[in-house]
């Protein structure tokens, strides 16, 4: 039996798993991907995760034609604000765009309504209130049910949650931040943050990007049929580190000491956290997402705990001045730059 969740304060529950499908319409194939999601369903799993422009919009296609037959069962969440399209308003935080968007992922999904729509990420120079306002028409006009954001920083968060308030509107439901053993930032301000408004905490790359599974060892290439051995830029600019690989290998022997694989050990460890709601998981294949459900039925103790402390301290990535490229630090504009004053930019283009 799953032990389903509420999805912060709001009423909706969720399984502690949400199956990511990032891999699908891409490196799984149709049948594959429709296999995984009958699986998870009667695994109990109801929550299901995409987003417009994974593949294309391939994937938001074939999780439409997957869910289809049993469609009120699943919590269905997709993203807005990334693009692969050219185009100044292709993207981003527009009224326009919001609503475009919308309307192709529905499209695409073959739904009336989308469960849960998240921000892919914040847009620096951009307002919040305006896709804030087109969120709360399309949540009356019925094509929404609830929204939610993704890599917000916890002021960020903050500012949404009052936003929302003013506008009188339910607050987002959810906040998607990258968490695992060996990327704990999330712990210093977006989790309590998301808990203090009211959001629950659907985190993802539980297993960051495959290096907690153990299938890499310090000192040796990966195989070629891994994301770091087919040269994946997101994987390489993150969590490719010569520490959270060696990190991974004290993980994996620990594991085996209690008798369940890496991936387990990992994915309950991100799930023993009270403020975490659920985590998704993508899985490439069958036999992948056959590992990731066993991860409900392990239970860790304080000895595990004090293990991952170790490794990594609280709030700190496995690095040492780790940023993600993709979601970079905002605190630092210099006032000139190639000298002098004439330079100075606003603060919200400089950060673009």
């Amino acid at each position: 039996m799953v032990d389903y969740r509420y999805l912060g304060r709001s009423a909706l529950k969720v399984s502690p798993l949400s199956l990511g499908t990032m891999m699908f319409g891409g490196p799984t194939p149709d049948d594959v991907a429709f296999r995984i999601i009958d699986k998870a369903r009667e695994q109990g799993i109801n929550f299901i995760d995409t987003a417009d422009v994974y593949h294309d919009g391939k994937s938001e296609e074939v999780v439409g034609k997957g869910i289809k037959a049993h469609r009120d069962h699943w919590v269905l969440a997709t993203k807005f604000v990334n693009s692969h399209k050219k185009g100044a308003n292709l993207g981003g935080h527009s009224r326009k765009w919001v609503i475009e968007t919308v309307e192709n992922s529905l499209r695409r999904l073959n739904t009336d309504y989308i469960d849960i729509l998240y921000f892919h990420r914040a847009v620096f120079d951009a307002p919040l209130e305006e896709p804030v306002r087109a969120i709360a028409d399309l949540i009356r006009a019925g094509k929404l049910r609830y929204f939610g954001v993704s890599n917000f920083r916890g002021w960020r968060i903050a500012e949404i949650a009052h936003l929302a308030d003013e506008l009188g509107i339910d607050r987002p439901v959810a906040s998607q931040p990258l968490y695992n053993i060996v990327n704990r930032t999330a712990e210093a301000e977006q989790l309590p943050a998301a808990h203090h408004y009211g959001l629950g905490v659907v985190s993802y790359s539980p297993l960051a990007r495959g290096v907690l599974t153990g299938k890499y060892e310090a000192g040796k290439e990966p195989a070629a049929d891994t994301r770091a051995g087919r040269g994946d830029k997101r994987i390489l600019e993150t969590e490719w580190r010569p520490e959270s690989i060696a990190i991974a290998g004290e993980i994996a022997a620990h594991a085996a000491r209690k008798r369940i694989s890496p991936t387990e050990f990992a994915l309950a460890w991100v799930l023993n956290n009270k403020l975490i709601s659920a985590a998704i998981t993508g899985p490439r294949t069958e036999e992948h997402w056959d590992r990731y459900i066993r991860a409900l039925d392990v239970t860790l103790d304080a000895e595990d705990e004090a293990l991952v402390d170790r490794l990594v301290t609280t709030g700190h990535p496995s690095t040492p001045g780790f940023n993600d490229p993709s979601h970079p630090v905002e605190g630092r504009v210099p006032r000139s730059a190639a000298g002098g004053a004439d330079n100075v930019v606003p603060l919200a283009r400089a950060v673009a």
